[in-house]
Formats: structure tokens, sequence, C-alpha cells
């Protein structure tokens, strides 16, 4: 077998749903670009802090470390994973960014029912008082008590949003039939199905089931036959019609969220702030009538414990339309400069929850040099936190954070220079020399 041939191998394996597989396909890769023999982009000041592995969903079916081994080959200095409602891969992803100097986070997204802004549509389009909403900053994927109570509570209410629109899904498309333990949960490898895994198994169950399965979906999709062969040639597109048309608002599985669908804020804050880790303001783009009035939201967020806030950049500056982009764009730097003003640092990522979606933002591109810096910054932050928390016990949420720091000013610019200084191969070692009875000047002098 060729070095290329290995290479491939191992890169395939990493994606596995076999951790011993992945472990050791990581190893041997790691191996061979000590010795050269595979080719490295050099670590480059970029970041993503907001990227979806197969614990949750990835467009490219990437585990934590895939996603890690990728970032290495890409150059990106700075990865953060996040996925929906588990904490499944947070050991994995930052054991494989410290084998392979890669400064990376883990983190959670979920959705809430927001009380103060029941009547408000937020982050989630045409469901109002319904957040998408983050923890970021975790260690480990163990909680306590009461917070591993919270999370199989969300896992529990997913899975049955899950099956209850499988239900109807398939009383609308039969005689196609998806079995959900069946076709849909085997896709994902701790058995969290999303949406999208159900899109994908609508459709290839509807490719070796169905025999018409072009004038099928013309039929379901009321959309003409011409327009479905189209589509079928590049299944991206095709997965996307299917889901606007049938699994979002409007759609025959879609089910309107309302107060008791998802848990409340104040239940997520405390199952991640029980962690250690760092609750996470998500904002879309500013159009809608809760984010008009984001200072007065960030204000209320902040109150129960926020403590940094998301961005996924593309969706504000990527648009075709010229008047689209202008407002989104101007929303974007506004909430930057907003974030500035509440001591917030801001995370931007891309999500990778979709095949095509990129995995970097474009940090040289003109429309993002007034916030390249802000993102830069909050990737150092929140990598510096992991660190000290993962490590020395001495996290944002800590004791010894509280007493030596106390403002989230201090601390954003302690946990930045920590994360700007020491590298994830070197972290253990350091960090090995502090502990909590020393001041921050001499902790960041012990990092220097």
């Amino acid at each position: 077998m060729s070095v290329n041939q290995q290479i491939g191998h191992f890169e395939n394996q990493l994606n596995s749903f076999d951790p011993v597989q992945r472990r050791q396909a990581l190893s041997s890769l790691v191996q061979l670009a000590e010795r050269g023999e595979v080719s490295v982009k050099p670590s480059s000041e970029i970041a993503n802090m907001h990227c979806h592995s197969f614990f949750s969903y990835n467009g490219y079916d990437m585990s934590p470390s895939g996603l890690a081994w990728m970032a290495k080959r890409e150059g990106i200095k700075l990865l953060g994973i996040v996925d929906f409602d588990v904490l499944d891969g947070v050991e994995e992803f930052l054991d494989a960014c410290e084998l392979l100097n890669v400064r990376g986070t883990a983190g959670l997204e979920t959705r809430v029912f927001l009380e103060e802004f029941k009547n408000d549509e937020l982050n989630s389009p045409g469901e109002p008082g319904i957040s998408y909403h983050m923890g970021v900053g975790f260690c480990r994927n163990s909680l306590q008590t009461s917070g591993q109570a919270i999370i199989e509570d969300m896992r529990k209410r997913a899975d049955n949003r899950n099956r209850a629109m499988i239900s109807r899904l398939n009383q609308y498309l039969s005689p196609l039939h998806l079995d959900y333990d069946v076709d849909v949960r085997p896709l994902t490898p701790a058995g969290n199905a999303t949406e999208r895994h159900m899109l994908t198994a609508l459709v290839e169950k509807s490719r070796t089931t169905i025999p018409d399965f072009v004038g099928f979906w013309s039929q379901k999709l009321d959309i003409s036959f011409s327009s479905v062969e189209e589509m079928a040639r590049d299944i991206p597109k095709f997965k996307n019609a299917v889901r606007a048309k049938l699994m979002k608002r409007g759609g025959v599985a879609y089910m309107q969220p309302d107060e008791s669908t998802f848990p409340g804020v104040d239940e997520a804050h405390q199952l991640i702030t029980g962690a250690g880790a760092i609750p996470c303001i998500t904002w879309l783009d500013g159009t809608s009538s809760g984010e008009q009035k984001f200072e007065e939201l960030l204000a209320l967020l902040i109150g129960k414990g926020a403590g940094a806030l998301n961005i996924v950049p593309d969706r504000n500056w990527n648009i075709e339309d010229p008047a689209i982009k202008k407002v989104k764009l101007a929303n974007l730097y506004t909430v930057v400069a907003l974030a500035d003003q509440f001591d917030l640092p801001v995370l931007a990522g891309t999500e990778m929850n979709a095949p095509g979606q990129k995995f970097v933002d474009d940090f040289d591109v003109p429309e993002l040099a007034p916030v390249c810096d802000a993102f830069l910054r909050g990737a150092y932050f929140l990598y510096g936190h992991t660190m000290l928390e993962r490590f020395a016990g001495m996290g944002y949420q800590s004791i010894w954070a509280d007493r030596e720091l106390g403002s989230r000013k201090n601390k954003n610019d302690f946990f930045e220079k920590a994360g700007i200084q020491v590298e994830p191969k070197d972290a253990s070692r350091i960090l090995g020399k502090i502990d909590t009875t020393m001041t921050s000047d001499e902790v960041l002098a012990v990092i220097n």
C-alpha cells in the first residue's frame, strides 16, 4: 500500500463508528505526519468555533477525531465542536487536539424557551419564544447528577419529537415507510439522531424501495417531474427541497413548538455552569423582532449567566441579493460592537452540519475585515478557559476566577492571554505548575 493509500485508509477510519478504530487511525496519521509523509498546511490565524461532529450531524460525516485532523491538515489554528443535546465527543476531541497541537474547545447546542420573549421570534424562524442556545468550554463528557438529569431530559424530548415527525412523514409518504430504530438511529454512532439523519434515511430508502423515484417525489413535493430530475442530480440540493417542503414550518411533519417543547433557559444554564462551561447566546442575522431588541435580549441573558456570543458569519455577508446583504452585514457589525460593549467574547463558525458548508470562514474577505479580530480574540479566550479548566480547575466559572478576576472583562482578557501563550502540546506540563493559591499575574508569569 502506498503512502497516499495509507493516508486515505486511515482518514476513512477516523470517521468509523468504532472508537478503537478512530484512536488507532489518528495515531497512525500522527506517525506519518512526524515522518513528513503527510501534507499539512502551516497553522494560520483562523478559527472555526462551531463545528458539529457525527455525534449530532456533520455534513461530511466527520467524527471529533476527524475534525481535529481536518484542522491540522488545513492549518486551522483554533477549532471548536458543538453537538446538539449531547457531550459524547468532548473528551475524544480535546484529546485529539492535544495530540495534534490544535487549540480545541467543545460545546453543546440546544433550543430553549425564553418566557420574557415568548411573543417574539428570536433565531428560530416562525417560532416565538424559541431560541437556539449553546454552552461552550466543556472539558469532559460526564456531568453532575443534576446536569445529567437535564441532558437526559433534553435527549428524551428530542427523541420524542423525532418519533412524532417520523409518524407524520410515514403517513404522508406512504408507501415509503421509515422505522426510526432500524433506518434512522443507526446513522449516528450513539443514537442521537437529528432531522438531517431522518432526511438522509428518507432519500436513501426511497432510492432503493420506490421504483419510480422521480414520479414519487414529484407527487409528494408537488413539483414538476423535470424539477425533481434536475434536483436529483444534486443530492444536497434535493435533500434541502424535501426538508423545506415536508419538515420545516408549514410542512406536513412540522410541529409548532411551545413552552413545553424545550427546556427553559435557566434550566439549560444550570446544566452548563454546573459543568464549569459558559452559557453562550446565539445570533442569527438581526432581522427578527426579538433580535431587533438585541440590547435588551443581551442584558436579559447576561443577567441569567451568559458569557459569550456565537455568530455564523456566512449568513450575514455571503448573500447574492445586494440589498439583503447590505442590511445583514450592517447588523453583523452592530452586534459585534454591541458584544464588545457588553464584554461578551464573540465566537464564529460555519456549523458544518450540512454538505457544502466551509471548513473555516473566509477570514481574508473584505466584508469580515472589521470583525475578524473579535472572532480570533473570542476563540483564544475560549481555548484559554478550556485549557485552564481542564488541567487546573481554574476556568471561567471557577471559584478562583471569580476571586482573582471578578468581572467579565477581566476574565476575557486573562483567558485570551492564556489561550494565546500556551500551545496544546505543552498545556499539561505548564499548567501542572500552577494552583489556586496563585494570583492571576503569577499564573500568567508561569504561562509566559
